[in-house]
């Protein structure tokens, strides 16, 4: 059947190609041209005087005046925007701030203003069209889409509109697919995860999905609520669907599991969005890494992972970055931030163009013994293992055992199977061999008998969910930390140990 609307898709994902390849094509000229705008705009706001803005001309400079904060460095500045003065940290006063639980800081109000806002709708916009014109693909756009995000619901604080940062895109959604997407503003005003995943499965089940999009673990929970509703598989459930798109996390570990419940492969595109800016969408079905942002309005610089923590560790511009080394990404943006750690360490997969995967957190790493293992490193050790097998796992956390009952010390991987396998000595080993294989200090620490191999303590069904809903972090943009230094999330996941 001829639809006007995925016929129009065509020619504006051609355009929206074009326009990509430009700036992508020009990448040091294009970044050039972010940072010096962003300087000009910000020279008379509080923050742009108190650092000099006026004489800065060079990243050398910039370097020189604008030292690399976090959160709590910058909250000095974010309180005066959040009290409702204007000028502080961009002209005039931000649109929204976008809420989010910080895991040291409390609730952190991170500014979105009317020049940022446009970036992070046109990124998950351009994501879409990009794969329409790789693939060829436009059908979808006719059926129904999900996505799977916090409540639109906005407060207001001092003259400025406030909400989880999925829920103020929610009203950006443009007017040729409102009447394509689901859920409905009532269902998605839902503050109760669990009543709101419910209310979900009733309202899409007799619907032609063909998108579905959202942080795996969440879509996971909605995917079993249909398949609990309907005794079948989602593939088999909605015919057409047949693009999924997510955020947030490595899909990596969850793609078997997913493949099992839908019942079929689908192609994904893979989003790295945040509050404080759309960074990096899969601009290739056929290549590793996501394209990196850089005509939105965002000058990165990046520090190397493994000098972050020295007195004056180098920051540099994507001119310098290698392919395949583990960075801190610092962002300078049109919403006021500036040199800003967001805390997510990234790896370059490809220079032309700059295409990045995520590598972790730099706050979310074990070295309890110096091994300084990273995110990424325990999930392709995960992935590694269960290749090949009927293994099925739902989610899992590393944490550090350094005082245990008997022996010496070592890494215990707490893991929810779906599958779970028939000899878990054996899969332990063959995670264990892939870290060391990854990790020369970790590899070390093993050899020189300072550590023990890693032991898996297996969680109950549903025990990550309950864990998560125990904290009050069930759903929306919550996640389960990959690994982490402490035995907080350990001692907090003790209670749903499978006895």
């Amino acid at each position: 059947m001829f639809s006007l609307k995925s016929a129009l898709a065509i020619p504006f994902a051609k355009y929206v190609y074009k326009k990509t390849q430009k700036w992508a094509n020009t990448p040091i000229k294009t970044q050039e041209k972010v940072f010096k705008s962003l300087i000009e705009q910000a020279t008379n706001t509080v923050f742009g005087k108190d650092h000099n803005f006026q004489n800065i001309t060079s990243h050398a400079e910039f370097i020189e005046r604008v030292p690399v904060r976090d959160y709590e460095a910058l909250k000095p500045y974010v309180e005066r925007v959040v009290a409702g003065e204007s000028d502080i940290l961009w002209k005039g006063k931000p649109t929204y701030f976008a809420k989010t639980s910080g895991t040291t800081s409390g609730s952190k109000y991170i500014p979105i203003t009317k020049e940022s806002m446009p970036t992070h709708v046109e990124a998950a916009r351009n994501a879409i069209l990009m794969y329409i014109h790789e693939t060829g693909n436009s059908k979808f756009v006719n059926g129904k889409m999900i996505f799977l995000q916090g409540s639109p619901i906005l407060k207001e604080q001092n003259g400025v509109q406030l909400g989880r940062l999925s829920g103020i895109v929610a009203h950006y959604v443009p007017k040729y697919l409102q009447k394509n997407r689901l859920p409905s503003w009532e269902t998605n005003c839902i503050e109760d995860w669990e009543t709101k995943v419910d209310a979900i499965v009733e309202e899409t089940l007799p619907e032609n999905m063909t998108v579905i999009s959202g942080i795996p673990s969440w879509v996971q929970m909605y995917f079993e609520k249909l398949q609990q509703k309907t005794g079948k598989k989602v593939g088999d459930i909605f015919k057409n669907f047949n693009l999924f798109i997510f955020g947030g996390v490595n899909y990596e570990p969850y793609r078997a599991k997913f493949e099992n419940l839908i019942g079929r492969k689908v192609d994904s595109i893979e989003l790295y969005p945040a509050s404080e800016g759309f960074f990096a969408f899969q601009d290739k079905q056929d290549q590793k890494g996501m394209l990196l942002q850089l005509n939105s309005g965002i000058f990165y610089e990046f520090i190397k992972a493994d000098e972050f923590f020295n007195e004056n560790p180098k920051r540099i511009t994507i001119a310098n970055v290698e392919l395949n080394v583990n960075y801190v990404m610092i962002i300078s943006t049109n919403a006021g931030l500036w040199a800003y750690n967001i805390g997510d360490t990234v790896q370059f997969t490809s220079t032309k163009p700059y295409r990045v995967i995520v590598s972790g957190r730099i706050k979310h790493f074990i070295s309890a013994f110096g091994e300084h293992v990273i995110g990424k490193e325990v999930e392709q050790a995960m992935q590694d293992a269960v290749a090949g097998t009927n293994i099925r796992i739902t989610e899992f956390t590393v944490a550090p055992q350094i005082n245990p009952k008997a022996g010496l010390p070592y890494h215990e991987w707490f893991i929810e199977f779906e599958n779970e396998p028939d000899d878990m000595v054996t899969l332990a080993e063959k995670i264990d061999q892939s870290l060391q294989k990854q990790n020369s200090y970790y590899f070390d620490l093993i050899e020189g008998k300072v550590l023990q191999p890693l032991k898996i303590t297996k969680i109950k069904k549903d025990g990550f969910q309950e864990h998560m809903k125990s904290l009050g972090k069930l759903g929306g943009q919550n996640k389960i930390p990959r690994l982490s230094n402490d035995r907080k999330i350990a001692e907090s996941l003790s209670r749903f140990i499978e006895k």
